[in-house]
């Protein structure tokens, strides 16, 4: 049998295509009724739960032989181009463009979504608390460094609650307008610098490290001095034109950050569900025990506890628990209930999906 030659299957492949864009502009124009719904029933336009069940329907669908992670990608556009026709959507996130916060943002809500890079991660939650944007990403922790402090402390005391998380894989490239040799200072975010801190010490010993605000901050700061390099994203490089002297600098292949996306509301269920609580004990032995007892009781897996300092009380300490689950289950329900009885302080910043860790 004779096989097709390439005219007749690009045909074929224009023929599909069309058939797509036919689709799309079908789905588009649902997408617009949606939106229609949602602002006579007052519901926002981002629903972290619906997308998830979206995006977990179309990879059930696929048979290959597209890549998982591709067909994801290429839906994550398509649920931004539909949100942007339902309203537009603002998202801050800690910038200039191209920091990773800024890759996060762009990896969640695509491209149709209206960045609005801030100058710090203080700034991010001002943006959205005073609603000048919808949304927010800011880093929470990071595999190899731990947890961002500012972004713990911002948690305690603001109205927002987490919506969403994103874990995005980090590797850090050294830009620099001059020669390597010639390099005296290494601007970056503390997080990238620490991130890549035996690196420096091996190839630029004599390089004075100098903390910025951002990763993109830094590409900015290093653009305008010679004796300078930056740490920062490819994409920091090609938005700014500073030249990658070399990729992958971090001192851990793994090197992956947690962010979190800020906004008001709450999301309802969705089967796979994270809730992050914030809590205080009384000062006294077994108190964090007796805290979490419900928990184990009731077999709920806790992901991650983290302790953090009480800035208003010496030697007092604040817990932070993403655990398994969603708040508005009655298990979960119960036994925050329970919690509350034997804590000082409980918030719980809230419920959302769950993202599996980039490799």
């Amino acid at each position: 049998m004779k096989k097709p030659g390439i005219e007749n299957v690009r045909r074929e492949i224009r023929h599909k295509d069309r058939e797509i864009v036919r689709l799309l502009n079908e789905r588009a124009r649902l997408s617009l009724e949606v939106g229609k719904i949602k602002g006579r029933e007052g519901i926002g336009i981002y629903d972290p739960a619906q997308e998830s069940r979206v995006l977990n329907e179309i990879a059930a669908l696929n048979g290959g032989p597209l890549a998982a992670d591709a067909l994801g990608h290429i839906y994550r556009e398509i649920l931004s181009s539909s949100r942007a026709l339902q309203a537009p959507l603002a998202v801050a996130c800690l910038g200039p463009e191209g920091s990773f916060a800024h890759l996060a943002a762009l990896d969640r809500f695509g491209r149709s979504a209206r960045m609005a890079p801030q100058d710090t991660i203080g700034a991010v939650f001002d943006a959205v608390e005073k609603q000048k944007a919808e949304l927010g990403v800011v880093p929470l922790e990071n595999s190899v460094e731990g947890p961002v402090r500012v972004t713990l402390e911002r948690l305690i005391a603001t109205p927002l609650s987490i919506r969403g998380e994103i874990f995005l894989r980090i590797s850090h490239c050294l830009m620099a307008r001059g020669a390597k040799g010639r390099l005296r200072r290494v601007y970056s975010h503390p997080q990238a610098l620490a991130q890549c801190r035996q690196w420096l010490a091996r190839n630029l010993h004599r390089a004075v490290p100098v903390e910025t605000e951002s990763t993109s901050a830094a590409v900015l700061q290093a653009l305008q001095d010679r004796e300078a390099a930056a740490i920062g994203s490819r994409l920091a490089s090609e938005i700014h034109g500073l030249p990658i002297v070399e990729e992958g600098i971090e001192d851990h292949p793994a090197n992956t950050t947690r962010f979190i996306v800020i906004g008001r509301g709450a999301n309802g269920p969705t089967g796979r569900d994270k809730t992050s609580i914030l809590f205080s004990t009384q000062h006294r032995p077994g108190a964090l025990h007796a805290a979490l007892e419900p928990f184990a009781a009731a077999g709920i897996n806790l992901l991650r506890i983290e302790s953090h300092p009480a800035r208003d009380r010496m030697w007092r300490y604040l817990f932070f628990i993403d655990l398994e689950g969603h708040s508005g289950e009655q298990t979960v329900k119960d036994c925050l209930r329970k919690l509350q009885r034997k804590t000082a302080f409980l918030k719980v910043l809230g419920s959302y999906p769950g993202e599996a860790e980039k490799a």
